[in-house]
């Protein structure tokens, strides 16, 4: 995968607006698959040219959210002890680190958790608890393993524009694997056995 291909293709999302306009949907999704087999933005463009703005939206945030996943899945997955998933389309599980089954999710710092940055930092594991409880209702909904990457940028509050600054999740996740222990995973239990899950932050601005 050529992560600076990537990099530049998801940087020119950054022009747009980021809004969905509704949550998201099964349906939209239909109209929208697509976006997986879309490399460059350009294209995309001219894919999503009859669209309505409520849709054109939904697939310009998709395909977005889509390939930086990949660029992020990918980057894991040239760890020694990372193990990627030969199904692509598992639900629960996108690699292994040292065999414990992960699916990973990035998301910007969110503000319906009603509480500060530095609280958070100093909370995770309840942090991690309202993401679990707060996601999408559809598709890769679980309760199993997973990472989260959250995003936080200090300056300028948008988040989101740090899913295209894929040089600097690589030097964060590569970080992270390398000094990645079991004992530092928190625990939950829902209902159905031990879930593991951590947090790795991704921050702009802060000293």
């Amino acid at each position: 995968m050529d992560l600076q291909r990537i990099e530049i293709e998801l940087k020119k999302r950054l022009d747009y607006p980021y809004t969905w306009g509704r949550i998201q949907s099964n349906s939209f999704d239909y109209h929208t698959n697509f976006i997986y087999k879309t490399y460059s933005f350009n294209d995309l463009l001219k894919l999503t040219d009859n669209f309505n703005d409520s849709l054109k939206n939904y697939a310009y945030n998709r395909w977005y959210n889509f390939w930086s996943a990949k660029a992020v899945e990918y980057i894991f997955a040239t760890h020694n002890n990372v193990v990627a998933n030969k199904n692509a389309y598992h639900k629960y599980i996108d690699f292994s680190i040292n065999q414990i089954p992960f699916d990973h999710k990035t998301s910007k710092f969110p503000n319906g958790f009603n509480h500060s940055f530095d609280y958070a930092k100093n909370h995770q594991k309840e942090l991690i608890f309202w993401f679990y409880k707060n996601q999408s209702q559809q598709q890769r909904k679980h309760l199993k393993n997973r990472l989260f990457i959250v995003l936080y940028d200090e300056k300028t509050k948008q988040h989101w524009k740090l899913k295209a600054e894929i040089r600097q999740l690589k030097l964060v996740i590569d970080k992270y694997v390398a000094n990645f222990s079991e004992h530092n995973l928190y625990k939950f239990d829902f209902g159905e056995g031990e879930v593991l899950s951590d947090i790795i932050w991704v921050v702009k601005g802060l000293n």
